[in-house]
């Protein structure tokens, strides 16, 4: 026993593992772990050598002994002045063996906790902060006829329960929703908000994509992005949901995430017949990008849903202008018998105060063209109102084409009644179908003669310009003629 002085540190190599058996220097007498920080990766022993002798071979049996760890948690240490020092006495090989080990598993354990502490998680929600919004376009298999839509979320303030307070906006056929959500931590809708009944639709597309991935990976649960799996889908045969590495992504809002036209994102993915993937960015509440199938049992298999980020920012959002998303031909619903309806039109721009040839196809199940279908074709205005239509049609060859002019801008639908099919009797099949268009405004004439001068003038000058250009070459500036 006496007053140890330390020497150097040792070189791991000095130790060597084999079946279970610890060979170490005997006559090591003390083993200070000194750690600079709680959740370091690096550990390092300092080592007091006295008489090394021979090499000496234990067996890890000692499950009870005393050990004393001085670890200080500190960013400067000078080892020379602690003010303890461990004594073991030098014939105590197993407390040697014991300190040696233990403080091996000690490092162990620690790095494997950070390890698992420094894994990038997500969940829906990460990275959500006061006066924040996001802007998405937003398609899916069960709402809004299949036709895409925008939806912006400002996040303006949280309740005294923590819940947010969401001034939302929808853009759709031409038309401005507005109400205000009230989100939970999970970023799920909840009661006490204050949504008009033709905006709950568009609500209930958000919940079932942008926040989906709830399911798996949630603010009281979170899931690493370098997991080997998140769970399965809850079905028959429900296909893995799993991260599968980072990629570049490029998409709308990107410059609002990363300050780039695309940015690092990890790919979540699942296959049941077809790849469906959903590209997350660390620290940002919602996925930036989506494409999914439905699970179906005969392919193709049609989009599920469908998203991309369009803008993110701080303050609040310009206010909607119903521009936002249109949707352009061709246009196809299916009917309750697994019928499928197809709306075609030309001009694709649709314009006030001109005519639209207007196509209808009519499909049956397996996609091919039903005959001598009767049918009424309807358009009518945001209120309801009547504008045109063509009743009591029959289409031999499944196709038919109507000209519609229309008078006035804004939303309208089309909506298409099958009366009957082939040689089944009027009246025994009835079903109906709407399809949501805008016309937008006329460009006036007064603009494409602005417009026109305009270039005219652009011409002119660049003209003028070459000739001057042309000058300087070959006789030097004009001053020098």
């Amino acid at each position: 026993m006496g007053l140890l002085f330390f020497s150097k540190t040792p070189v791991f190599g000095e130790f060597f593992f084999k079946l279970g058996e610890l060979i170490i220097i005997q006559k090591v007498t003390t083993v200070f772990v000194v750690c600079h920080d709680l959740h370091s990766n690096e550990l390092k022993l300092n080592f007091v050598e006295s008489y090394f002798g021979a090499v000496a071979h234990f067996l890890y049996t000692v499950l009870l002994f005393h050990l004393l760890l001085i670890c200080l948690f500190c960013e400067r240490i000078n080892i020379y002045q602690l003010p303890h020092t461990l004594f073991l006495p030098m014939a105590h090989k197993f407390l040697t063996f014991a300190l040696v080990a233990s403080v091996l598993l000690f490092g162990t354990v620690n790095m494997m906790n950070n390890a698992f502490a420094q894994a990038p998680d997500w969940y829906p929600g990460k990275g959500v902060r006061q006066d924040m919004y996001v802007k998405y376009s937003i398609e899916h298999y069960d709402f809004n006829q299949r036709q895409p839509y925008v939806m912006t979320l400002y996040f303006q303030q949280q309740d005294q329960d923590g819940n947010w307070i969401v001034p939302t906006s929808v853009e759709a056929n031409g038309r401005v929703l507005q109400g205000t959500l009230k989100l939970s931590d999970t970023m799920s809708p909840l009661l006490g908000g204050e949504v008009p009944q033709e905006m709950r639709q568009f609500v209930s597309g958000y919940q079932s994509s942008l926040t989906w991935l709830d399911a798996f990976t949630t603010v009281s649960a979170p899931l690493s992005l370098t997991a080997g799996s998140w769970g399965k889908i809850a079905s028959i045969g429900g296909s893995e949901v799993k991260p599968s590495g980072t990629q570049q992504v490029t998409f709308a809002g990107a410059q609002g995430v990363c300050g780039a036209s695309s940015c690092d994102a990890t790919r979540v993915t699942w296959h049941k017949g077809v790849d469906s993937n959903v590209w997350v960015v660390s620290d940002f509440p919602f996925p930036v990008k989506a494409e999914t199938f439905a699970d179906v049992t005969t392919p193709p298999a049609p989009i599920q849903y469908r998203f991309e980020l369009l803008e993110t920012g701080s303050g609040q959002p310009a206010a909607a202008t119903g521009t936002g998303q249109t949707s352009g031909p061709p246009l196809e619903r299916t009917t309750t018998d697994g019928s499928h309806l197809i709306l075609t039109w030309d001009p694709v721009d649709i314009q006030a105060n001109s005519t639209v040839n207007f196509g209808l196809e009519v499909r049956d199940a397996n996609n091919s063209p039903l005959q001598n279908v009767a049918y009424d074709f309807t358009v009518k205005d945001a209120n309801g109102q009547t504008l045109q239509e063509f009743n009591n049609q029959l289409s031999q060859s499944g196709t038919a084409t109507h000209p519609v002019t229309f008078n006035s801008t804004g939303p309208k639908t089309i909506t298409v009644t099958i009366n009957s099919v082939g040689s089944r009797p009027t009246g025994q099949i009835i079903q109906a179908t709407d399809f949501n268009i805008a016309v937008v405004p006329e460009f006036p004439v007064s603009a494409v003669i602005i417009s026109a001068a305009m270039i005219g003038l652009v011409v002119v000058i660049m003209r003028a310009k070459g000739l001057g250009i042309g000058r300087s070459n070959l006789f030097g500036t004009h001053g020098g003629l």
